[in-house]
């Protein structure tokens, strides 16, 4: 008698199946609010990427000018060339040229941006340098223009990334 009300006694510990199945139903909800939250990740991650050419290309065309005034084979004339980390860069006006081989290559940006055609014409040319969709077209309205005679970032447009 004593082995029954012992059993009888004792509670069984643990979750039933409807405590159970509610705390996923809460998980579930909760989920299909904060999902679309994060869902739009690669537009911030594009963003990022272009503001971070942004920085190296004024950080490269800085660094080229500084290097080509202090040596005198490089000079303010269109066609002079630096050598810089192992990489041969075109300059014009004592900064990297508008053009493929000269700031995509100072800057290292050449395999992640889109360069459109130079425009204008020394020694006022600018580039278009735009995010990559990922399968090597530009992208829109996610780009910034360099202009070469000054060597600086003169627009950048991030309403497309």
């Amino acid at each position: 008698m004593k082995a029954m009300t012992a059993i009888a006694a004792r509670k069984e510990k643990g979750f039933t199946l409807i405590e159970l199945v509610m705390v996923i139903v809460i998980l579930g909800i909760l989920a299909a609010f904060a999902l679309p939250r994060f869902a739009d990740l690669g537009s911030e991650a594009r963003t990022s990427a272009l503001n971070g050419a942004i920085g190296a290309v004024k950080s490269a065309a800085g660094i080229a000018h500084s290097a080509c005034l202090a040596r005198a084979t490089c000079d303010d004339s269109d066609g002079a060339t630096l050598a810089l980390d192992g990489d041969t860069i075109n300059m014009a006006n004592a900064y990297p040229e508008a053009a493929a081989g000269g700031i995509d290559d100072a800057a290292q940006i050449a395999d992640d941006f889109i360069l459109a055609a130079p425009s204008g014409t020394e020694p006022n040319r600018t580039i278009l340098i735009s995010a990559d969709d990922g399968s090597g077209s530009a992208l829109a309205n996610c780009n910034f223009t360099y202009a070469e005679n000054t060597g600086t970032v003169t627009a950048s447009n991030t309403n497309g990334c």
